[in-house]
């Protein structure tokens, strides 16, 4: 029983490790395919005019303002990602949110300088015509291009906000056993619950954290520990891709409620006395659950 048990658990650590390299690829393709965006304007547009002078330089830098700076930042981000170090690229990439912030001001007033430019320059709107017709652009317009970077701000911001998450939660967790940080996890919720035994043994209070893949069971440490007396200590990882979650009372609005989360190999029963706690708890376990091969889709 112990190898099959062995058997089981390798199989699965060998497919978290397919899904995490998955995720983590599709994470370089998404940022090198919006790079490749962002090189058809820098390329194709700023450093072209730079050199013709078909636009006078004020104007110049009124349409694309700080877009080459900004194609530099997510050079960098994606340098880092290639290499496996989400965590630090993202970093990187926060201290340089200012550049962002100036674009968003600016991008309103650049789209209305732009299409001035179309109407009244024509060597522009010819040279426009010319690049956009370029097989690399795929059909797309500089007006399609130009809003890019905000776009991607959004998906940036909150892979960053999920990581900050990430690191805080390593950070409790006693030891480095337990690796919580890894690219395709996000972060979805904390808390007590009451774990209710299925023989006579005592209820037992945990601290549960719930991500898109796992929900990881832990118990504090002693609080006198010289080390370790704010840290909680990992006692089980369960994976949701093996779950399905019940409620088995909680449906009205009784105080509290009891879970049933399912297991090949194991029943858990979860309890809290707040009844508002456990709908939570329903509600993100069986999203997490519905949803955990699409993590982006997990709010």
């Amino acid at each position: 029983l112990q190898s099959s048990g062995t058997e089981v658990d390798l199989k699965q650590r060998a497919r978290w490790e397919r899904k995490r390299s998955r995720t983590a690829k599709e994470l370089v393709e998404t940022e090198q395919k919006y790079l490749e965006q962002l090189d058809l304007v820098t390329t194709y547009f700023v450093t072209i005019l730079k050199a013709k002078g078909t636009l006078q330089p004020a104007v110049r830098e009124g349409i694309f303002g700080l877009l080459e700076s900004i194609y530099c930042t997510s050079q960098i981000l994606l340098l880092h990602l290639e290499r496996g170090h989400l965590g630090l690229g993202l970093e990187g990439f926060c201290q340089k949110l200012e550049l962002y912030g100036h674009y968003a001001e600016n991008l309103e007033q650049a789209k209305k300088t732009l299409q001035e430019q179309v109407k009244k320059n024509k060597a522009f709107c010819r040279f426009k015509k010319l690049q956009e017709s370029r097989p690399e652009f795929l059909g797309w317009q500089l007006e399609d291009l130009l809003p890019l970077p905000l776009q991607r701000l959004h998906h940036t911001i909150r892979s960053h906000e999920n990581s900050m998450q990430l690191l805080r939660v390593q950070k409790l967790l006693k030891g480095q056993k337990t690796k919580v940080l890894t690219p395709e996890r996000w972060y979805i919720q904390e808390g007590w619950l009451m774990v209710v035994p299925t023989k006579g043994e005592e209820v037992k209070r945990k601290m549960f954290f719930l991500f898109s893949d796992i929900l990881v069971a832990t118990k504090p440490c002693h609080p006198l520990h010289p080390l370790n007396s704010d840290k909680f200590s990992c006692q089980a990882i369960y994976p949701l891709s093996q779950c399905t979650v019940d409620k088995v009372f909680g449906h009205t609005q009784s105080q509290g409620g009891l879970l049933s989360l399912s297991f090949p190999h194991k029943t858990l029963l979860l309890m809290s006395s707040n009844q508002e706690d456990i709908n939570n708890w329903y509600l993100n376990l069986t999203t997490a659950i519905s949803s955990h091969h699409s993590p982006y889709e997990i709010q």
